[in-house]
């Protein structure tokens, strides 16, 4: 499945999603991950309560089933949600590799219900999971 990653430095989730200059979205399976891609983004990203620079974000992470973030305001998660993308946030800076590695333990094992979702929504039914 594609996760994507809000990143300033691309190394780490350390970035709101409205002001992350770079998206890296990676493929994480439970037998690894690769990176697929960096996405990079100009011009002033700071909060001013301008939403349309939201669009080419979401249109960035559309097939995606999970989006990792520093921060996410009310109006970016309820658009990223609308387009069935999880956001889940970070309490501190932490590494994708870190992450990417967290997230394969768990789709080897018994994935929450609400990833089985994510999983069976994205035609991921390959995937075996014990009940």
């Amino acid at each position: 499945m594609k996760v994507a990653f809000a990143t300033q430095d691309l190394k780490r989730v350390d970035a709101h999603f409205g002001w992350a200059r770079n998206i890296a979205i990676y493929d994480v399976q439970p037998d690894g991950h690769r990176f697929v891609e960096a996405i990079q983004f100009d011009g002033d990203l700071k909060e001013d309560g301008i939403e349309d620079k939201l669009t080419p974000k979401i249109e960035a992470i559309k097939d995606c089933a999970i989006l990792y973030v520093a921060a996410i305001g009310g109006s970016g998660a309820a658009r990223v949600v609308a387009q069935k993308i999880h956001p889940m946030k970070v309490a501190e800076p932490e590494a994708i590799d870190d992450l990417c590695v967290k997230l394969e333990g768990v789709l080897k094992g018994s994935p929450p219900p609400w990833l089985r979702k994510v999983l069976a929504k994205g035609g991921e039914r390959n995937l075996e999971f014990e009940d």
